[in-house]
């Protein structure tokens, strides 16, 4: 079954979680034990409804102050598709969390309170989503009941979102905008009959018929070898074959590739899923393939197509979002991961601070905090084999690593 990733965000009090817990509990997804300690807790607090929040929010400090800090996964299914839910962090101080959550989703919901409206905050998920190259986004304007499920105020919030939208360097999104109410479950499951004006789908339907084709952003194929494939029985005794995912774009029996970094050239013999032939292989699938030639590949190469090479070289310029308390300073040096390969890095300069609400950068900046994001310059102790991220989000995003504690410190978009 299709696997669906969504990434939520929202300010304080929007109601992420209890949105999660409604498609939740409206699915069926929840278990016997978990709706009755939602049921006992919410009575045990006088609350004369369910606090769906209770089902994602999993740390005690989360369901004490009634704040997402962790980034929780949530999984459940209908009989379309999958999904899994990274109910990530609102506040400012987890930002990185909210990277995190975000970085392997397809979709992501906003959620604005109706109250409030386009605040400080929604600036900052906006621009998040719009750094990882999410092209779906599903923004959710909640708590109508508390505004009198007003059409006005929907409009009102829709076009101050837009001219948020109007700042925006990535064209190929598409934004939806859906009226619900979480806690009552309006236009989350089911259709409302408070807002009979509202003639767009239920937070769900558009979930469930969401075309995946428009949800990824189509690139060159990169074919990074993960294992290879050398049975030495007497049936497949000469048998090399190289396994791996597909990713960006397809893959085809006959197809012209080059092998990285040592630039081979060949072309695609056969395609394998498990012990079956297939004359091609869509992205995202995990496949192993054989060449016409006999030629060197091992693990952490890439195969690509003949006339698709990507960036291959030492030094490139990224937007780093820091996610450690020690400073990220000029001259440090840390382990850049991409993909499979690590090499060491240098950073060469830290050009400006990027300012998560649209306002422009900061130049005058010598080091990154926490939380920071950045524009950054590395230097590589070897070449690596990379796309800018906004073509390719797969081949376009690295981890440093502090070689002292082995942490992850920070991730990397390549400009």
């Amino acid at each position: 079954m299709e696997v669906l990733k969504i990434a939520t965000a929202g300010s304080v009090d929007d109601g992420k979680s209890t949105l999660i817990g409604r498609l939740l509990y409206d699915t069926k997804s929840l278990t016997d034990d978990k709706l009755e300690a939602i049921e006992h807790s919410s009575k045990k607090k006088g609350y004369d409804y369910l606090d769906f929040s209770l089902a994602t929010d999993g740390l005690v400090a989360e369901r004490e102050q009634g704040i997402t800090i962790d980034v929780a996964h949530i999984y459940f299914s209908t009989k379309t598709r999958s999904y899994i839910i990274a109910d990530t962090p609102g506040h400012v101080e987890y930002t990185r969390n909210m990277v995190t959550g975000a970085s392997t989703s397809q979709v992501a919901i906003i959620l604005i309170d109706a109250r409030h409206g386009v605040i400080e905050q929604t600036y900052r998920h906006f621009f998040i989503n719009n750094l990882l190259r999410i092209k779906s986004v599903i923004v959710c304007i909640n708590k109508m009941d508390l505004v009198g499920f007003s059409e006005e105020r929907y409009d009102e919030i829709k076009a101050d979102f837009e001219k948020l939208v109007d700042k925006s360097d990535y064209e190929d999104q598409n934004i939806t905008y859906i009226p619900v109410s979480a806690l009552k479950g309006d236009n989350v499951v089911d259709k409302s009959d408070a807002m009979p004006w509202f003639g767009g789908q239920t937070l769900l339907e558009y979930l469930e018929k969401l075309d995946t084709v428009n949800i990824y952003n189509r690139g060159k194929m990169r074919f990074p070898v993960q294992y290879v494939i050398r049975p030495k029985t007497e049936e497949f005794h000469d048998f090399r074959g190289y396994a791996g995912k597909v990713y960006g774009g397809d893959i085809n029996v006959g197809d012209e590739v080059v092998v990285l970094p040592s630039e081979t050239r060949t072309k695609v013999k056969e395609i394998y899923f498990n012990d079956k032939k297939y004359q091609s292989a869509a992205r995202r699938s995990s496949i192993s393939i054989t060449l016409e030639n006999n030629v060197n590949v091992s693990r952490g190469d890439m195969i690509v197509k003949a006339n698709e090479l990507p960036r291959i070289e030492k030094a490139f310029t990224a937007k780093v979002c820091w996610m450690c308390s020690k400073p990220l300073v000029a001259g440090s040096k840390y382990v850049l991961q991409h993909g499979i390969n690590k090499v060491l890095a240098k950073v060469s300069e830290i050009h400006h601070k990027i300012e998560t609400d649209f306002s422009g950068v900061d130049t005058q900046v010598s080091s990154l905090q926490i939380n920071d994001i950045a524009s950054v310059s590395f230097q590589l102790n070897k070449p690596i084999f990379f796309d800018a991220f906004k073509e390719h989000r797969t081949n376009g995003a690295f981890i440093l690593i502090d070689p002292q504690t082995n942490n992850t410190s920070g991730v990397g978009f390549i400009e």
